[in-house]
């Protein structure tokens, strides 16, 4: 297969090298934006600022330009730009007749206070109907990914063309791939999971114990799950790798950059500083006031997804924040 990945962040290139290293052959060009990061990839075979001390394959292209000409040569396209560079992008690939899948979990931040932002899918529908397009998510960090360490993930679209380029362009002995034909589903789990993080970073970090992490990372499914169901998804898909998968990982790994927020508030520091000392970007921050904005519109009760705004925007201090979750009235398990 001839595959382009648009984004050379740390998981548009380790998906790359995943792709790049497959049994099959596969022939992969990484593209980058910014052509002085495009020359540096270049000659030092490896992406120094998003996946330092892992090498690039020596059969992986890297190249900038045109990014529409080269998706028209590709047998699928993956675009790994974070979440607000998702709309721009598929506009430049209307046209495309290729399979394309984004990596980016998240929703679009909302215009203003009155409208509500839009998962990827829902984006693509707007500005580039034609596209056959999917996504590929689960609970995955790049580094490992890249390192071939065991993942699996899940590839999600309506079109069982898509689902099937996906899988043979990734599935490997290190990297299972399963295909899934709830794409909203999939994408909630994927988009949510980042601000549920934020809030056991910050359990963890105010050293609350193992018995509040678990109770957060049960009922923040069950807010996964309650916003799903409203959108349209099938509950099964949030006990599976996109769904209590990413959510477990992402929650309690230390390599989960939202995790990190969580902590490094709880720690006393201000937003921006926590942001700003992690490199990279964290789509739980930009995501979770839009999370919460369409959880109202559809009537949903999210808890600690509101807790987490609160806490981002400055209404609640840590210690405040968990407590107005402890202080909610009592309720049955599954209301």
């Amino acid at each position: 297969m001839k595959i382009i990945v648009i984004g050379a962040g740390a998981w548009g290139t380790a998906m790359a090298i995943s792709a790049a290293a497959h049994p099959a052959g596969h022939a992969v060009t990484l593209w980058a934006r910014d052509a002085g990061q495009v020359t540096e990839m270049q000659a030092a075979r490896s992406n120094a600022r998003y996946l330092p001390g892992i090498g690039l394959p020596p059969s992986l292209a890297v190249a900038g330009g045109d990014v529409a000409a080269l998706a028209r040569a590709a047998d699928l396209v993956i675009v790994a730009t974070p979440m607000a560079g998702l709309r721009g992008m598929l506009a430049r690939l209307r046209g495309c007749t290729a399979p394309v899948a984004w990596l980016c979990k998240g929703f679009e931040a909302a215009e203003n206070k009155e409208s509500f932002g839009l998962l990827a899918h829902e984006v693509r529908a707007q500005v580039a109907p034609d596209l056959i397009a999917g996504v590929l998510s689960g609970p995955s960090f790049a580094q490992e990914v890249a390192r071939a360490q065991p993942t699996a993930l899940v590839a999600a679209s309506e079109h069982a063309s898509v689902r099937e380029a996906l899988v043979r362009a990734f599935h490997s002995p290190s990297l299972r791939v399963y295909a899934n034909d709830d794409i909203v589903g999939v994408e909630v789990g994927g988009a949510v999971k980042n601000v549920l993080a934020i809030a056991t970073g910050l359990c963890d970090g105010l050293q609350l114990g193992l018995n509040a992490r678990a109770a957060l990372i049960t009922r923040g499914l069950a807010e996964i799950t309650r916003l799903g169901l409203a959108l349209g998804a099938r509950v099964d898909t949030f006990m599976g790798l996109s769904g209590l998968g990413d959510l477990v990982l992402t929650a309690t790994g230390d390599l989960s950059r939202n995790r990190r927020v969580g902590l490094l508030l709880a720690q006393g520091q201000t937003l921006d500083q926590a942001v700003a000392s992690l490199g990279h970007v964290a789509e739980g921050v930009y995501c979770a006031r839009t999370v919460v904005q369409r959880a109202r519109h559809l009537g949903v009760e999210m808890p600690i997804s509101e807790g987490v705004v609160a806490l981002l925007d400055g209404r609640l201090r840590p210690a405040e924040a968990v407590a107005a979750l402890m202080e909610r009235e009592p309720k049955g398990e599954g209301a």
